[in-house]
């Protein structure tokens, strides 16, 4: 269903455990910046009524989970703060090729592989410290349907600019791309390390 071609590991589940306060204010930038690209996205592709449509959709929802982390943060004393980035969206980012409608079709397919380890990720979260933090669990458990529909949502939008073929086959060449991206691990305590 989410067209990843790995699984996280164990390594990151330890980086939760070392600094869930990090991961959290990482995951209040990673839903902003998923509205920013929504914006982005529909700025690039105004004359797509369609894209346009489902990004007001998807920047309204990554605003609301946006806010809904910061609330998380408030209740536990964390001050939102600036982290450095890790490499990961940086790396995705750099795979998109420069010619459209090629363009259009990777930007789409980054966001939806990005969106689909967001939700393997909150998944496995939720899983992993449903027995000390149920209530952070059950949030995390929530945001996997939304995450879920965002990966596909993308994916039929990649469908409007390729034929469904070409764009199976590039998601899959990207995925394998984000399989090896997601494998270097950072030292970084982040949402994608």
């Amino acid at each position: 269903m989410l067209h990843l071609q790995s699984a996280s590991t164990r390594r990151w589940l330890d980086q939760v455990d070392s600094n869930l306060d990090e991961v959290l204010i990482d995951h209040a930038h990673c839903e902003r910046k998923a509205a920013s690209t929504a914006m982005n996205l529909m700025n690039s592709y105004t004359e797509h009524r369609e894209l346009c449509r489902e990004m007001t959709r998807i920047v309204e929802e990554e605003l609301e989970h946006f806010h809904m982390v910061l609330e998380i943060l408030d209740k536990r004393g964390i001050v939102f703060r600036r982290l450095a980035s890790g490499h990961y969206g940086r790396e995705l980012n750099a795979l998109t090729r420069s010619q459209e409608p090629d363009r259009a079709v990777d930007r789409l397919l980054v966001a939806s592989l990005i969106e689909a380890r967001s939700c393997e990720r909150f998944r496995l979260l939720a899983e992993h410290i449903r027995p000390r933090e149920p209530e952070l669990a059950d949030f995390y458990a929530g945001l996997f349907e939304s995450e879920a529909r965002h990966h596909t949502t993308y994916v039929q939008l990649a469908e409007q600019f390729a034929d469904r073929e070409t764009v199976r086959q590039r998601l899959d060449q990207l995925s394998q791309c984000e399989s090896e991206i997601i494998a270097k691990g950072s030292g970084l305590a982040r949402m994608h390390s």
